[in-house]
């Protein structure tokens, strides 16, 4: 399936989580193939039709827990999930709920915790690291944090993710001790590293088993959607669900 990186981390075949691609779909220029997002201009219909694709191919348990996500900290549990929710995390401790979230450059962070059987879906800028969303969302899992596990989808690299003074100095402030995050450009000017911001939030946490998918949105063109590289395009989908059959 082209159309989906699966996640490649230790989880028994019972979770289920990955990433999806541009390709495939029904949506046009610029939003060319399988764009998953409402709000990005894209033709209503042809996002449904997207989103319905997905839930065939994958054989999806239900329909994703869709958020409108907005780069702060709330985390919404599955069960009080509604259309439309504004949060950019969910939780789940249910099988067959569907947790999503959209990206085209934001890091898309998925975790799981078989022995308790609880899972999350995590959109990460960096205003959400600055608000502390990776220490919010591990603070629903009601275990040791040694037993869970992370994954870090695709995302834009810091070689093509240029920030300003601002973005550093926020980072900074909320995570203490990442300095090796950024590289200098030139005055007032730094490269990124998102995944680096993130491993040092989850490694704060005691989370020990991080893995990652090492694929750059900006640099591969041909198969996934990056704002930074293009400003007007579609949003691929990072989604993570427990089965219920072998649980």
């Amino acid at each position: 399936m082209n159309f989906w990186v699966d996640a490649e981390w230790p989880t028994p075949a019972w979770i289920k989580a990955g990433t999806t691609t541009v390709h495939s779909g029904f949506s046009l220029p610029p939003y060319a193939g399988l764009n998953l997002a409402e709000h990005v201009g894209d033709e209503l219909e042809r996002v449904r039709q997207n989103r319905n694709l997905l839930e065939k191919e994958l054989n999806l348990p239900s329909t994703p827990l869709w958020l409108q996500q907005v780069h702060g900290q709330e985390i919404i549990e599955d069960k009080n999930w509604f259309p439309n929710v504004s949060a950019d995390a969910c939780f789940s401790k249910q099988q067959n709920s569907v947790c999503a979230i959209l990206t085209a450059d934001c890091l898309p962070l998925l975790l799981c915790d078989e022995k308790n059987r609880q899972i999350a879906a995590v959109h990460i800028g960096w205003r959400g690291l600055c608000q502390n969303i990776v220490s919010a969302s591990l603070s629903r899992f009601n275990s040791d944090h040694g037993n869970i596990l992370a994954w870090i989808g695709p995302h834009i690299h810091a070689a093509n993710y240029e920030v300003g003074e601002d973005v550093r100095q926020a980072c900074l402030s909320a995570i203490p001790g990442a300095d090796h995050a950024f590289t200098r450009v030139k005055e007032g000017y730094w490269l990124a590293n998102l995944e680096t911001l993130v491993r040092h939030q989850l490694e704060d946490s005691g989370i020990t088993m991080i893995f990652g998918a090492n694929r750059c949105t900006f640099k591969e063109q041909s198969d996934f959607y990056s704002y930074r590289r293009n400003n007007i395009t579609g949003r691929m989908a990072s989604l993570i669900w427990m089965e219920s059959e072998n649980i």
